[in-house]
């Protein structure tokens, strides 16, 4: 175990910490498998309640295997309390946080109607498969997405203004030309009629019926095919900047200790200059 608390605990709970925190040992991880499909199953268990004919022909069994559930995560969140050289730091970790919250809404229910069904928070703790089968490295990626996402918001927002001023235009020209009878009552109306038609959601509560408002709708809803791309383009656009920063700055660090050459590539063994193992 290479934990920063684990030299701190006593033998007892150190095989307590190693079988409640840690991945590394059969016993770990099989706990973890089996928390996993505790928190899957606990969520199917609200789905299925959720479905009337389902929930009222097994409503008792229903109950009785949420608060297993609940009482098993509960012991689970006390003892990682316990066990923990750090119960504060734990509690107010994000994991700590997800823990507590997948306990409370069984007891909510108590209190609050319809409170019960809040236990799907607890499908936010299936982010532990990334801890226990060792997905950590695929984070990099994320990073990768979310820094070019970061990078394009400017040019996202100018492009969101730039659609909100033409779903006003439109909207308030939809208003004019066909009016109430259409179903364009207001010029709020029209623009959420501007907004459905260039996203090309298309729900068909509100449809024009004149010749120039159908015109007008049909210039929108092409108009709405290359409104789509662009913020795809954007974003590609910044993701491919992004992975060739990270490229550039990984060859800049694959540095030879024996002869001190730069510029490897990142999946080379032997120094290109001197022969050395890298």
């Amino acid at each position: 175990m290479s934990h920063p608390d684990f030299k701190y605990l006593p033998r007892v709970r150190r095989r307590l910490f190693e079988l409640v925190f840690g991945t590394d040992t059969k016993s770990g991880k099989l706990f973890d498998i089996v928390l996993l499909w505790a928190i899957v199953l606990s969520v199917i268990v609200v789905m299925l309640e959720s479905v009337s004919e389902i929930r009222e022909s097994y409503r008792k069994w229903f109950l009785i295997v949420e608060w297993i559930f609940t009482v098993l995560f509960t012991i689970e969140y006390i003892l990682r309390l316990l066990i923990t050289s750090n119960p504060r730091k734990y509690a107010f970790s994000f994991f700590g946080i997800i823990d507590l919250l997948a306990t409370i809404p069984t007891y909510l229910a108590l209190f609050v109607t319809g409170g019960g069904y809040l236990v799907v928070i607890r499908s936010i703790r299936l982010l532990r498969i990334f801890r226990i089968l060792k997905l950590g490295r695929y984070l990099s990626e994320a990073s990768v997405l979310t820094g070019a996402l970061y990078s394009s918001r400017h040019k996202i927002l100018v492009f969101l203004g730039a659609v909100f001023t033409l779903a006003m235009i439109m909207g308030t020209l939809m208003y004019m030309i066909e009016g109430g009878e259409s179903g364009f009552s207001s010029i709020p109306r029209g623009i959420y009629w501007a907004i459905v038609t260039i996203t090309t959601v298309g729900y068909g509560d509100i449809a024009p019926q004149t010749i120039l408002g159908q015109t007008f709708a049909s210039i929108l809803m092409l108009m709405g095919y290359a409104i789509i791309a662009v913020p795809t383009g954007i974003v590609t656009s910044e993701i491919v900047q992004a992975e060739r920063s990270q490229k550039e700055a990984d060859l800049i660090k694959r540095v030879c200790h024996a002869c001190g050459a730069e510029g490897h590539d990142s999946d080379a063994e032997y120094c290109k200059s001197c022969g050395s193992k890298l």
